[in-house]
């Protein structure tokens, strides 16, 4: 199972789930496909930051 934690899964072209900053307290989540993979270090607690090819910018919460 990829884990949304660790960059070395994300992939480019990947559909994932990612929380926005604004959605942070809710939760709620956003589908879509990953553009660019914004986050340096090799992991990250709340999960990778990524930009989708919407423009919209959140961490990885799941990968589809």
């Amino acid at each position: 199972m990829a884990d949304p934690k660790k960059r070395f899964d994300v992939k480019i072209g990947a559909k994932v789930n990612i929380v926005l900053k604004q959605d942070q307290r809710s939760g709620k989540l956003t589908k879509g496909v990953v553009k660019d993979i914004l986050t340096n270090s090799p992991s990250h607690p709340h999960g990778i930051k990524v930009r989708l090819n919407t423009g919209e910018v959140g961490r990885v919460q799941e990968i589809l």
